[in-house]
């Protein structure tokens, strides 16, 4: 009941996500029809809101990869996902060469996830967390009642193999805790010979799975006299068994269960432990580890040290808005002689916040304006602290923000970037903005021309 509880809430739960969308004014489709432009800029602005939900599943790497087909299958697809526009501004033509629209929408959380399992069982390319589908291991331990207390129980190879098969059907990895442990022990010996310090710290501390499944079980066996004949059967009854499940990466126990069975014997040791296997992998269901693999979400303070007026504290929230591990943003206050303060919605891998911080924030705002001028200074307790290096003035700073193209191009898809940039103009702007560009083709899409799948 309490998992059926927990499934549900899941789903039913919606999310308020902030995002802009953007389009290319110059494009020639919208030369003689406007309403198709802002028809085009207010579903751009929906797939920005839809994507920053499907990045609370996937980590953006995956994401990015597998764009097209994300694209077709759940991002386009916005009715059923999207439950209402809360906010919608006014259409505007920034310096930048765009047209912009900021929306705030309330989003079915499990709507997005449910759409986003049907894609991985189809095509086996989504995963789950940046580790790939889950890792879980299980250890499950037998015990007859008639033993004394010192004798230690045995590990049940016909239970674990029962699991591991319904752990296979969901698409899950099995692993081994005692042998990846092995093999991590003699690549952190390997690399400590080599003198790669680092490379042996790594695989000294490296998680041999995601999750632990631990089951204990207890038979009583029995002896039974047939009244008929007087022939004894000996049969096995189960008297108690314990499942836990832990998260590996955090020690937090997800999930115990202590059960008292209903009388039910047989009339072999094995028969009864293919059938407590199967028991046991009937608590757990692939929705409930996705669930627990699903990105956090939290709110932090994001205090920025050195921004030259409240302008530039305004036009570095939208820039904010626009990028995909943040939810939503609040320009809180601002002291030209202390700090501007922003509350802000992140949806990350929480064990490597900081890193997620620096690639997906930091670094695309200092690739917009050309230079290192954002810092990061520190991560703790829920507090980002960042610091801007930039002597120009405020004037500078404003126009710099104003007139280069989204910092959130700067890590966008390629074929995001070729459905937005619709003229050779708006194509050299994004082309400064994003690397991938310079390796990739260059070519603009000609009309009406469908693009190139990405996926192998």
């Amino acid at each position: 009941a309490y998992q059926r509880l927990a499934l549900n809430e899941l789903y039913e739960d919606t999310i308020m996500v902030s995002a802009e969308g953007l389009v290319d004014p110059n494009a020639e489709m919208y030369k003689h029809d406007k309403g198709l432009m802002i028809d085009d800029l207010r579903n751009d602005a929906k797939r920005q809101a839809i994507e920053k939900v499907v990045g609370i599943f996937v980590d953006s790497t995956t994401l990015v990869k597998n764009y097209m087909l994300v694209n077709d299958r759940v991002l386009t697809n916005s009715q059923g996902l999207i439950k209402k526009i809360i906010k919608q501004s006014e259409p505007w033509l920034g310096k930048d060469g765009f047209m912009h629209l900021l929306i705030k929408a309330e989003i079915f959380k499990g709507n997005t996830r449910e759409a986003l399992k049907t894609l991985s069982t189809k095509n086996r390319v989504l995963k789950l967390k940046e580790a790939g589908n889950p890792r879980i291991s299980v250890a499950i331990t037998v015990k007859d009642a008639q033993r004394d207390s010192k004798t230690a129980p045995t590990r049940s190879e016909i239970a674990e193999n029962v699991f591991k098969e319904q752990m296979a059907k969901f698409g899950y990895r099995v692993w081994s805790q005692e042998v990846a442990k092995e093999v991590n022990q003699g690549l952190e010996k390997r690399s400590a010979v080599k003198g790669d310090k680092n490379l042996a710290v790594f695989y000294a501390t490296r998680e041999t799975s995601d999750f632990s499944i631990v089951g204990s079980v207890k038979f009583q066996p029995l002896i039974l006299k047939m009244k008929s004949s007087g022939m004894k059967i000996k049969k096995y009854a189960l008297t108690s068994w314990t499942v836990k499940c832990y998260d590996t990466r955090t020690g937090e126990e997800l999930y115990f269960n202590n059960k008292i069975p209903e009388l039910k014997s047989w009339i072999s040791e094995d028969k009864a432990l293919q059938d407590i296997g199967k028991l046991i992998s009937d608590e757990f269901s692939a929705d409930f580890f996705a669930a627990h693999l699903a990105s956090d979400i939290a709110t932090y303070e994001l205090i920025i040290e050195g921004l030259p007026s409240y302008d530039t504290g305004a036009l570095f929230k939208k820039e904010l808005i626009g990028l995909r591990p943040v939810l939503n943003v609040d320009f809180r206050s601002f002291d030209l002689d202390g700090a501007a303060l922003f509350e802000v919605d992140f949806t990350g891998n929480r064990s490597h916040f900081a890193q997620v911080i620096n690639n997906a924030v930091i670094k695309p705002l200092n690739i917009k304006l050309g230079k290192e001028s954002f810092q990061l200074v520190s991560v703790q307790n829920k507090v980002v602290r960042l610091r801007f290096n930039n002597s120009e003035d405020a004037t500078t700073v404003t126009a710099e923000f104003e007139e280069t193209v989204p910092s959130s191009l700067a890590t966008a898809p390629v074929e995001r970037l070729k459905s937005l940039a619709q003229s050779e103009k708006t194509w050299a702007k994004v082309k400064k903005i994003n690397p991938a560009l310079e390796t990739g083709s260059t070519t603009l899409p000609e009309a009406g021309s469908s693009l190139p799948s990405i996926l192998p």
